[in-house]
């Protein structure tokens, strides 16, 4: 079977500097899979090159058996970035921010037909967020802005969903929230790779994890990969005394 998500021995760097280092993983369709990492470990580069933004030195990577950037291109990949990464006082509405996930299907014109507004209607109320539609983007909490680039991927028609942190500073309702929809859309045959400090919720969200150095030091059930030796391996021997960091 053909992974939905596949990097085969890739090496990255910015420069002098060693961001990944063989890195290896195969992905497949309808699972939710967590990558565990401290900072600097490589998760971003990860991330940016399977949407083809940064081309590896070597190495291989494949969405859906294409090439990272043309499956970028045709909507294939859906990104939900961290928020600090963000202009959140740029002035849109949370329809804008989703609508920008059907610019694939629009052509050059990008003008929005019915199908296009359908389905960003569709994707907020998955989202639970069609009460906030016209809002304006940076007006929205912690975990209604990562709704809203949820609800992009969504209307998109995105099969592989990635999120950089999309825990950090929500509360436990939004958490809850975002959970149950990356496993519904999984559910549904999505590919889910989501990068996350919060280890103890892990075990609800995925499927399987990932522990990356630079490199892929383990990757199995969620189980397997959360024991304190193996954990270790990526962040220390402290990462035992340190709860969910």
């Amino acid at each position: 079977m053909t992974a939905a998500i596949s990097v085969h021995d890739v090496t990255v760097h910015y420069g002098e500097v060693l961001a990944l280092d063989h890195a290896s993983l195969d992905i497949q369709a309808g699972r939710v899979c967590g990558l565990i990492g401290m900072n600097g470990s490589g998760k971003s580069t990860l991330f940016k090159t399977i949407m083809g933004l940064l081309r590896p030195d070597s190495g291989t990577v494949r969405v859906e058996g294409e090439n990272p950037a043309k499956a970028r291109k045709s909507g294939v990949v859906g990104y939900v970035p961290q928020s600090e990464d963000v202009d959140w006082a740029f002035p849109v509405t949370v329809r804008d921010v989703v609508m920008t996930g059907r610019y694939a299907h629009m052509g050059f014109t990008r003008h929005a037909r019915k199908a296009d507004h359908d389905a960003v209607d569709h994707a907020l109320e998955r989202v639970e967020l069609t009460e906030y539609a016209n809002r304006q983007i940076g007006q929205l909490s912690g975990g209604q802005k990562k709704r809203a680039f949820v609800a992009r991927g969504i209307a998109q028609g995105a099969t592989i969903l990635l999120l950089d942190e999309p825990f950090a500073g929500v509360d436990k309702r939004s958490e809850a929230t975002i959970t149950r929809l990356l496993r519904e859309l999984a559910g549904d045959g999505a590919t889910i790779l989501v990068s996350t400090h919060d280890l103890h919720a892990l075990p609800d969200l995925a499927d399987e994890a990932m522990l990356l150095m630079r490199r892929v030091l383990m990757h199995g059930e969620p189980g397997l990969v959360l024991q304190p030796d193996n954990l270790a391996l990526a962040f220390g021997l402290d990462v035992m005394n340190r709860g969910d960091n």
